[in-house]
C-alpha cells in the first residue's frame, strides 16, 4: 500500500501544474539532455476556458537548443504548437535563398527552421510572410506555403461579402501560391532572419548545394530594435547624459597619446578578443607601435563599446589592420582582420600540399572574401562562410568541421534516411583523418581580393616547394559581387593630377 501511494504521489508531482516563473527558471537551468516536461495552465483563446500548455527543452543535433510548446484545451479541443529558441541570438543575421525549380518535389520536402523573428519572401509572387504572421515553426518548404495559403483562404467567405474585389484578387493569388506549393511553378524561397537562428536543410551536405545560398550580414538599428535591443534614440540620450558629467576612464584612454601606448597595449587589446590565436599568430611577425582606440557600437546589443585597432606588417604578405572590440554590457567580444592598402588588380589562389605535422602548424590568414577547397574530400566552402580569421591549418580544419555541424542542422535528425546518415559519418571520418596525416592532402584558398595568406616553413618563401601562389584575372561576375564594377575614381584621379601640377608650378616658381 505504501509503495502504491508513493507511486501515485510521484505521478502527481510529474503532472503538477506550475506557474510561469517556475517554468522559465526551470527551463533556463535545465540540461537539454535530460530536461523534463513542464506544464502550465493557460487561457484558451477560442472558448475562454483554461487549457494546458506543455514545455519541452530539446536540442536539434548540430543546430541549437529549442523550446517546444504545445497547447491543448480539453473544453473545445483547440490545439496548437510553437518553436522558440532557447539559445543566444547570433552575432550576425542570416539570409537563405533556395531556388526551387518546377517539378522537383524533393526541394519542397526540405526541412525549414523558422524563428519568431524571420521573414519569408517569394519574389516571383511579390509575397512576404512577416515574422508576426507565422510564429517559430519546424516545417518544410511545402508546409510553410500550404499553411500560408490556408490562412489566407480562411476568411475568404467574409471578404467576398465585405470586399468582393479584394477577395477575387486573393483567389487569383492563391492559385499561384498553391502552384508553387505543389511544384508546378518555379520560385525562389528566401528566409531572412536578423537573429541568425533560422535554417534550411542542405540536401547535399556536407558538400556545397548549388540551389541554396547563405549570406550573413550586420543587423540594422531597426532590426536591433525588433529583437528587443536598445538603439539610436536611447544611445543618443545616454550620450547626452554622459556629456554633462565628468568623463570616465574610457575618455582618458582615448585622450592618451598614441605614441605612448606601445606594443604592451596592443597585446592587451588583442588578448581581449574572442580568439587567442590572433594574438599568438600576429605577434610572431611584428608588434604594433601605435594602437588606436575609438568608440563604436556593439553588434549584438547595440550598446556603446570601444574598438582597438592597430596596423601591422606580415612578411611576404602585406599590411593588415587588426581590430578588437569588447562590450561591457553583454560581454560580446569580436576580432576582425582587414587588409590594408589598395585593392589588388588580380585575385590569388594559394595551394598548400599538407604532408607532415609541421604543415598543420602553418599560420593561415583567411579573409572574408576567400573560399576554401579540399579536392580529396570534394569539399568547397563559398567565400564568406567562415568570415575573416587568423588561425593555423589545423585550426582551419577544426573550424570547418564545427561550421558544418552548426549549419547543417538535420544531419543526424530522425527524418534523415540511412544512406545520408552513412554519407555524413563517412565524411566526418575522412575530415578527421586529415589531421592525422594518414596520406597527403591539398588545401586551396581562392581569394578574389588576394587578401589571404599561408605562412611558409622556410626562411625564404621560394624554398617552400609545398606552397604555391597563383595570380589570376578576376571575372566580371566576381568584380560585380565585390562592387568593383561600380567604382569610379576619375574625379579623384583628376583631383590628384591637378594637385601634382600645382605643386610642380610652385617648385618651378
Amino acid at each position: 500500500m505504501d509503495n502504491n501511494n508513493n507511486n501515485n504521489n510521484n505521478n502527481n508531482d510529474e503532472e503538477q501544474i506550475v506557474d510561469v516563473r517556475s517554468v522559465v527558471e526551470a527551463v533556463s537551468a535545465a540540461d537539454s539532455s535530460d530536461a523534463p516536461l513542464y506544464q502550465l495552465e493557460s487561457l484558451c483563446m477560442r472558448c475562454g476556458e483554461n487549457g494546458i500548455t506543455r514545455f519541452l527543452l530539446t536540442l536539434i543535433p548540430h543546430f541549437r537548443k529549442i523550446l517546444l510548446s504545445a497547447f491543448e484545451c480539453p473544453h473545445c479541443g483547440e490545439r496548437n504548437n510553437e518553436v522558440q529558441f532557447a539559445g543566444e541570438i547570433q552575432p550576425k543575421g542570416c539570409c537563405y535563398r533556395l531556388e526551387v525549380p518546377s517539378g522537383d518535389l524533393k526541394m519542397l520536402d526540405r526541412q525549414v527552421v523558422k524563428s519568431e523573428s524571420a521573414t519569408i519572401k517569394i519574389p516571383e509572387l511579390d509575397f512576404e510572410i512577416p515574422p508576426e504572421a507565422q510564429r517559430g515553426s519546424l516545417s518544410t518548404v511545402e508546409g510553410i506555403l500550404v499553411r500560408a495559403a490556408d490562412e489566407l483562404e480562411a476568411l475568404q467567405e467574409e471578404r467576398k461579402k465585405v470586399d468582393p474585389q479584394t477577395a477575387e484578387a486573393i483567389d487569383q493569388f492563391l492559385v499561384k501560391l498553391r502552384a508553387c506549393a505543389t511544384g508546378v511553378s518555379p520560385f525562389a524561397f528566401i528566409l531572412d532572419d536578423p537573429a541568425g537562428n533560422s535554417f534550411i536543410e542542405n540536401l547535399h551536405a556536407p558538400s556545397h548545394d548549388p540551389s541554396l545560398s547563405i549570406k550573413f550580414y550586420e543587423r540594422t538599428p531597426e532590426q536591433q530594435a525588433s529583437l528587443g535591443y536598445l538603439v539610436d534614440s536611447s544611445q543618443s540620450a545616454d550620450h547626452r547624459d554622459g556629456t554633462s558629467e565628468p568623463n570616465s576612464s574610457s575618455d582618458q584612454i582615448r585622450r592618451e597619446p598614441h605614441g605612448s601606448v606601445g606594443a604592451a597595449a596592443g597585446h592587451r587589446a588583442i588578448a581581449q578578443s574572442n580568439s587567442a590565436e590572433i594574438a599568438e599568430a600576429l605577434f610572431r611577425y611584428t608588434a604594433p607601435e601605435e594602437v588606436m582606440t575609438f568608440p563604436s557600437t556593439c553588434g549584438v546589443c547595440a550598446s556603446r563599446c570601444e574598438t582597438r585597432m592597430f596596423v601591422t606588417n606580415i612578411p611576404y604578405f602585406q599590411e593588415v589592420i587588426v581590430m578588437a572590440s569588447t562590450c561591457d554590457a553583454c560581454g560580446y567580444r569580436n576580432s576582425e582582420l582587414k587588409p590594408g592598402g589598395r585593392i589588388p588588380e588580380k585575385g590569388k589562389r594559394i595551394t598548400l600540399t599538407v604532408k607532415k605535422t609541421d604543415d598543420l602548424s602553418r599560420d593561415v590568414i583567411k579573409s572574408d572574401t576567400a573560399g576554401v577547397k579540399i579536392p580529396e574530400l570534394d569539399l568547397e566552402l563559398a567565400s564568406g562562410t567562415l568570415g575573416g580569421i587568423v588561425t593555423t591549418v589545423e585550426g582551419l580544419i577544426t573550424k570547418i568541421s564545427e561550421s558544418l555541424e552548426r549549419v547543417h542542422g538535420f544531419t543526424f535528425g530522425d527524418s534523415l534516411d540511412e544512406n545520408k546518415r552513412i554519407k555524413w559519418i563517412d565524411f566526418k571520418t575522412r575530415l578527421s583523418k586529415l589531421l592525422s596525416l594518414e596520406e597527403p592532402w591539398t588545401l586551396i584558398l581562392d581569394d578574389a581580393l588576394a587578401n589571404s595568406f599561408v605562412a611558409p616553413v622556410t626562411d625564404d618563401i621560394k624554398d617552400d616547394h609545398q606552397l604555391m601562389f597563383e595570380e589570376y584575372e578576376r571575372s566580371w561576375e566576381q568584380n560585380e559581387e565585390l562592387g568593383l564594377n561600380d567604382i569610379d575614381t576619375s574625379s579623384a584621379d583628376a583631383a590628384y593630377g591637378s594637385t601634382d601640377t600645382t605643386a610642380k608650378d610652385k617648385l618651378e616658381a
